[in-house]
C-alpha cells in the first residue's frame, strides 16, 4: 500500500476513534478505497486537520463513512409537543366540557342540520362568494374541504379547479357523506372525493394536498392538536391550511359563543406545529380567514 494511502487509513481511524474518549458509543467506520479522480489529491501536502476532515466525509464521502459524520446529519423534526386537555363540569352548556389551551371546544352539528348549511340566506349572511374568491383557487389545485358537511363549499370550488384537480370531502359523519354522494351523481360531479375521516385524523394521503380549508369546523374538533398533527402531514411543502371562523372579537356577530374563534386563539393553536401565519383577511361580515403555510 502506498505511503499516502495508509496515511487515510490511519488519520481516518483517528477521526472516527478520537471523538470516543469520553467513552461515547462509535460505529465501526467503513473505508472505500479513493477513486481515481481530482479529489484523491485534496488532502496531499496539507494538514493533518484538513485530511481529517477529507477522509470523514466532508471533502469527499466516497472515502470514509463513520458514526461521528452521521451524528452530523441534521435531526429529523421531532412530533410537536402535545399541550393537553382539560376537563371541567361547569361549563358552555353548548361546549363538550373539554378545554384546549384555554378553549371549550363546542358539540358538533348532526347531519340533521345539513339543509341549515343550504340555506338561501346564506349567500346574503356570509357571503361565501367573497371567500371563495378570497382563496384564490388555481385550476388543479387538490383541496382538502374538512368537515364538509353537505359538501356546500366542495361544489363550488370543484368548478374552479377542473378536471385535473380534486377535492377531498372529509367528514366524520357517514350521512353527510351519503349527501355528497347523491349530489355528485345528480349533478354527474366526478372530481370530488369523499372521505370518512376520524375525529383524530382525516384520512388524507401525506404531503398530497395544496390547500386545506376549514369552515366554521375547527372549533368543532374534539381532538384538535391530533387532527392538526395530520393534517399538516397532508399538505405538501408550502401548502395552505385556511380557518375560517366566525370572529369571537365581535359581540354583534349572532353566533354561540363557543362557535366563534379569535384570531389571537387560532394562532395560539397552531403555534406547536410547524406552519407559519400568512395573512387573516376580514373580508366577510361575520367571519375571519385566517392563513397558514406549512414551513
Amino acid at each position: 500500500m502506498k505511503a499516502w494511502r495508509r496515511s487515510i487509513v490511519v488519520v481516518g481511524f483517528l477521526a472516527w476513534a478520537l471523538p470516543c474518549l469520553d467513552g461515547g458509543p462509535r460505529s465501526t467506520p467503513t473505508l472505500a478505497l479513493p477513486h481515481r479522480r481530482g479529489g484523491e489529491q485534496n488532502f496531499v501536502g496539507g494538514s493533518l486537520e484538513s485530511a481529517a476532515s477529507f477522509v470523514r466525509g466532508s471533502c469527499c464521502p466516497d472515502y470514509f463513512v463513520c458514526g461521528s459524520c452521521l451524528a452530523d446529519e441534521p435531526a429529523q423534526k421531532a412530533e410537536p409537543k402535545h399541550p393537553g386537555y382539560e376537563f371541567k363540569e361547569n361549563h358552555d352548556p353548548n361546549g363538550i366540557g373539554k378545554f384546549y389551551m384555554g378553549r371549550e371546544i363546542a358539540q358538533v352539528m348532526g347531519h340533521q342540520a345539513a339543509d341549515w348549511l343550504e340555506r338561501p340566506e346564506r349567500e346574503k349572511e356570509e357571503q361565501p362568494s367573497k371567500l371563495i374568491d378570497a382563496l384564490k383557487v388555481k385550476p388543479g389545485e387538490v383541496i382538502a374541504d374538512i368537515g364538509a358537511g353537505s359538501g356546500y363549499y366542495a361544489f363550488r370550488l370543484s368548478k374552479l379547479i377542473g378536471p385535473k384537480g380534486k377535492i377531498l370531502a372529509v367528514d366524520i359523519q357517514p350521512e353527510m357523506l351519503d349527501i355528497i354522494r347523491k349530489r355528485m351523481k345528480e349533478r354527474h360531479v366526478t372530481n370530488i372525493e369523499p372521505i370518512q375521516g376520524t375525529v383524530t385524523d382525516p384520512k388524507l394521503p401525506a404531503k398530497s394536498v395544496d390547500t386545506i380549508l376549514m369552515v366554521d369546523v375547527y372549533h368543532e374538533f374534539d381532538h384538535p392538536f391530533e387532527m392538526t398533527v395530520a393534517m399538516v402531514k397532508a399538505l405538501k411543502p408550502g401548502g395552505r391550511m385556511i380557518f375560517v371562523e366566525f370572529r369571537m372579537e365581535d359581540p354583534d356577530v349572532p353566533i354561540k359563543l363557543v362557535h366563534k374563534m379569535t384570531q389571537k386563539q387560532v394562532i395560539k393553536e397552531m403555534a406547536p406545529h410547524p406552519l407559519r401565519w400568512v395573512k387573516t383577511l376580514d373580508v366577510l361580515p361575520w367571519q375571519h380567514i385566517i392563513i397558514f403555510e406549512k414551513k
